[in-house]
C-alpha cells in the first residue's frame, strides 16, 4: 500500500509541473525572457539554443516582483499600418509539432480585450498552425492541421473558463495529442476540447510571440498582444 500511495503522490508531481507520463514532456524550448534592457535576441535556454530576434518596440529587462520579462506596450491590435517592430520571431523547423504531443506554456499577464500572444503559421498556412491568443479576454489554445495545398486534415481548439485579461499573472499551458487540446490554467483549472483526429502539423514559418508575422492591418490584420510576458516553454513527447 505505501509503494502505492508513492507511486499516485509522484504521478500528481508530474502533472502538476506539466510532465505527464507518455505526454509532452521533453523540453524542446525555454526562453526564461531575463535579458536586459534594449536586447535584441531572446536566449534559449532549452537543449537546442533556438534563439529568437527582438522587435525594437518590444521591451526587454522589465522588472517585475524581483525577475524580468518582456512589455509590449498597448496597441489597437488591428489599427494601421502593420507594426512588425512589435514582434519575437524564432525561426527553427523542430518548433513544428508534427505528430507529436506537443505543449505550449505561457506566463503573461494583459488587460487587453483581444491579441495573439504566440504562434506558428496562420490561416491557411500550408502544414497547419497553432496559436495561443486571448479573445475577449479568455485564453484560447487552437491546433490545425492541413496538407500542403492548404486543405484542412483536422482542427481542435479549446477556450478557457474564464477571462484572464485581469492585470494578474497567469500560466496558460496548451497541449495537443493526437485526437485533442487541453488546457491548464495556473496549475490547477483543466479544460479540454472534444476528442476528434488533428493531424500533423509542420510549416515553413517562424514562431511569432506578440502578433502575426504576415499581416498588413489591412486584408489580414495582425492581432498584436498588449501586455508582460514573463517566460515561454514548448515541450513535446520523446516520441
Amino acid at each position: 500500500m505505501r509503494r502505492i500511495g508513492i507511486l499516485a503522490a509522484l504521478l500528481g508531481l508530474l502533472a502538476a509541473v506539466g510532465c505527464e507520463p507518455g505526454g509532452a514532456d521533453v523540453t524542446i524550448a525555454l526562453w526564461r525572457m531575463d535579458e536586459g534592457w534594449g536586447a535584441s535576441t531572446m536566449g534559449d535556454a532549452g537543449p537546442h539554443g533556438m534563439d529568437g530576434s527582438v522587435g525594437s518596440a518590444v521591451q526587454t529587462g522589465v522588472d517585475h516582483s524581483g525577475s524580468k520579462g518582456y512589455r509590449w506596450p498597448w496597441t489597437d491590435p488591428g489599427a494601421p499600418p502593420a507594426k512588425p517592430q512589435r514582434l519575437v520571431r524564432v525561426g527553427d523547423s523542430r518548433l513544428n509539432p508534427g505528430s507529436r504531443d506537443y505543449s505550449v506554456t505561457i506566463r503573461f499577464r494583459t488587460s487587453a480585450a483581444s491579441g495573439n500572444v504566440l504562434q506558428k503559421g496562420q490561416g491557411l498556412t500550408p502544414g497547419g498552425y497553432f496559436k495561443v491568443e486571448i479573445p475577449g479576454g479568455r485564453a484560447f489554445c487552437l491546433f490545425v492541421s492541413r496538407d500542403s495545398q492548404g486543405n484542412l486534415r483536422g482542427q481542435r481548439g479549446i477556450k478557457a473558463p474564464r477571462a484572464l485579461n485581469d492585470g494578474a499573472w497567469h500560466t496558460v499551458r496548451c497541449e495537443k495529442t493526437a485526437d485533442q487540446v487541453t488546457m491548464t490554467v495556473d496549475g490547477s483549472t483543466v479544460v479540454r476540447s472534444e476528442t476528434g483526429p488533428i493531424g500533423p502539423i509542420s510549416n515553413s514559418m517562424p514562431l511569432s510571440i506578440g502578433g502575426k508575422s504576415q499581416c498588413d492591418q489591412v486584408s489580414v490584420d495582425c492581432d498584436y498582444f498588449s501586455g508582460h510576458i514573463d517566460w515561454v516553454r514548448i515541450q513535446a513527447s520523446s516520441g
